[in-house]
């Protein structure tokens, strides 16, 4: 049977607000098939509602297949039975649909975003996805410290400043946190630093802080350079570059020459800025800007950020799972789960008119608390920057096709080269990190057709093995691995079974996985450990050893061996930072953090009173019991946690 909850959140981006209860419905067969499916759908339309919301198509095993918004769920959720009018990408998900899940919501615009939202969260298969792992870039500006701070900002906006953005890259906003520093002297650092420092750092040195740590300048100028770049960030460049120029004309009128050479080169950190974001932009104010480009059964999608009528970056998106979607659709799922994550602005230019371009702005306007225009330019210089769009969409689509021919390729020759059945659509690499056995750490890194799924990286703390066996470390992580991955995806529906395990390392390596592998029952995954060869260190010479013993290499010039090469460099660089971390929290750990029963206040208190952990450890019951904050039972407890059975 099929039952829905109706829900009322008070923010419709917040599914965790939504406490649905699941609703199933099973079939014997776990076999596609379309009677089955629209049975389960039938059983569904029977408990809903003709008002908005929205509803999941479930798998058998309880896998969402697709998300869905509707204005009545009821009229909505009924079309999927009346097959012939479905295309067949969606009986290919009816047949396959063994349950749904259904939230009310209070309007349709309110469906609309939680629908992105779900899609982002459990990315359906029948669904198109905005395939960017990365959360975009703000530049903040503090506001809880007398001398607010100038930093970089991504994640949840839950400090109290000012957000600038999105840029389209980290290096984005390096580069005009940079300039902003040169032309406002706004400190970086972190509070802990400033209130440690008693003369200036190497950037009031450089000229890129004003120093207010030491008091080489008062609250109220800091306050009025900090109002500077409000402006100059809010779009007011021209009134901030003009007020510079006064001011350097009256230092220089007063032969104060240091001074108006300071300003000249706060006036050319404005100017580099500037030119750096020069796009046809003037005037527009806040927007986005998107066109669309499709080629061969690929879609490109183009954005530009402009903020305050300053270019702020763009960034090129490839959407999958578009196949058998019309274009317009695809351009308005990319963009609603977009402002999933990105405050919308007052303007979003599209190359197109989308469907329900009207709910649109209407859930954008719920977003942002004030109305959001959509609009597709057809002339003057907001149509010159859509034109602009649409060229980058396209060559930026051209450029993937052919970096895809390439990858494609080079897929094809490992699958030959290995011996596989097919091309790999999942490839795992190993290794292990540690010093001398201490603080082990194994590692996993996942690529597939597009590139590193940097989201499926997975890091393993070593419990088992011993001091420097690494053939045993690695057989613990193959057995955790393995072993979880039979337990959560027997059938190996899922896709998170690999295509190709790549183990860093030689004989003994493979020996090692083969073995362990082995025991758990599992023989048909192919194993391939890449070693360097009997001229460690030489690149080029990697030795490629098989499960059978046999050995294979490439030629020093093969694009098949640079690829390589990049999988296990990769792995390299996640498992030493894993292993640099786990280093760098044991070094910062103190002793007394073995004590059961003892927080921070306590350690603080005693290392206050004693001096060392040492000193703490070889304290007398009576010198405890004098401690400040420390009561007789405390006392008592440390005293015989260091000397139990003494």
């Amino acid at each position: 049977m099929s039952r829905s909850k109706a829900g009322s959140p008070h923010n419709p981006r917040g599914v965790e607000r939504f406490h649905e209860e699941r609703a199933t419905y099973t079939v014997a067969s776990a076999q596609p098939d379309l009677e089955a499916g629209i049975a389960a759908i039938r059983e569904t339309v029977k408990t809903l509602k003709p008002v908005p919301g929205v509803y999941r198509m479930l798998d058998v095993r309880g896998d969402v297949l697709y998300v869905g918004k509707a204005r009545a769920l009821k009229n909505r959720v009924a079309n999927y039975t009346q097959v012939q009018g479905l295309t067949n990408r969606l009986l290919r998900m009816v047949s396959q649909t063994r349950g749904m899940e259904i939230v009310t919501t209070n309007s349709e615009a309110e469906a609309l975003l939680l629908e992105a939202q779900l899609v982002k969260r459990f990315r359906p298969p029948f669904n198109v996805h905005l395939r960017d792992d990365k959360s975009f870039p703000f530049i903040l500006l503090r506001a809880e410290h007398d001398f607010p701070r100038i930093m970089k900002h991504r994640g949840a906006r839950k400090a109290k400043g000012n957000y600038y953005g999105p840029f389209a890259s980290a290096g984005n906003v390096n580069t005009t946190i940079n300039a902003l520093q040169k032309l406002f002297l706004l400190r970086s650092c972190t509070d802990s630093f400033f209130s440690r420092r008693d003369r200036p750092c190497l950037l009031y040195q450089i000229k890129r802080c004003s120093a207010p740590c030491v008091g080489r300048i008062g609250e109220a100028d800091y306050a009025a350079l900090v109002d500077q770049a409000k402006d100059f960030l809010s779009g007011k460049s021209s009134a901030v570059q003009a007020d510079l120029e006064r001011q350097m004309a009256e230092a220089a009128e007063a032969l104060d020459f240091e001074t108006a050479a300071i300003l000249r080169d706060r006036l050319r950190a404005a100017t580099f800025i500037q030119g750096s974001q020069a796009i046809h932009a003037q005037g527009l104010g806040d927007a986005d800007v998107f066109a669309l480009a499709a080629k061969g059964g690929h879609v490109g999608i183009q954005a530009f950020f402009i903020r305050g009528g300053q270019n702020w970056g763009h960034r090129a998106f490839f959407p999958t799972h578009t196949k058998d979607v019309e274009e317009e659709q695809v351009l308005a799922d990319v963009i609603l789960q977009f402002y999933e994550e990105v405050p919308p602005p007052p303007t979003v230019l599209v190359d197109r008119e989308l469907p329900e371009a009207e709910l649109i702005e209407q859930a954008f306007g719920e977003l942002a608390g004030r109305k959001v225009a959509l609009s597709v330019p057809q002339r003057g210089e907001r149509r010159k920057l859509m034109q602009q769009a649409e060229r980058n969409a396209g060559e930026a689509l051209d450029r993937r096709l052919a970096e895809s021919g390439t990858k494609a390729k080079v897929l094809r020759d490992l699958a030959e080269f290995f011996e596989l059945d097919g091309v790999p659509q999942r490839i795992e690499v190993y290794d292990n990190s540690h010093i001398q056995g201490a603080k082990a750490v194994g590692a996993m890194v996942v690529a597939g057709p597009d590139g590193f799924l940097k989201n499926q990286y997975r890091k393993f703390n070593i419990r088992e093995a011993q001091t420097n066996d690494d053939f045993g470390m690695m057989r613990e992580v193959m057995r955790r691995r393995f072993s979880r991955a039979m337990e959560e995806d027997p059938e190996r529906e899922g896709g998170t079974w690999p295509d190709l395990v790549l183990i860093d390392g030689g004989k003994g390596q493979m020996s090692s996985v083969r073995d362990t592998l082995e025991e758990l029952g599992i023989e048909d995954v192919p194993l391939i450990a890449i070693a360097k060869g009997p001229h460690h260190g030489r690149e080029g010479r990697e030795v490629f050893h098989f499960p059978d013993g046999r050995e294979k290499t490439l030629p020093v010039n093969s694009p098949l061996l640079f690829y390589l090469q990049n999988l296990r460099d990769e792995v390299h660089r996640y498992v030493i930072g894993a292993h640099r971390a786990k280093r760098s929290r044991a070094i910062s750990a103190s002793p007394l953090d073995e004590i059961p029963g003892i927080g921070p206040a306590r350690k603080r208190a005693l290392l206050l009173h004693f001096g060392t952990a040492s000193k703490v450890r070889a304290a007398a019951l009576e010198d405890l019991q004098r401690a400040p904050g420390v009561s007789d039972a405390v006392a008592r407890k440390i005293y015989d946690f260091y000397h139990a059975g003494g």
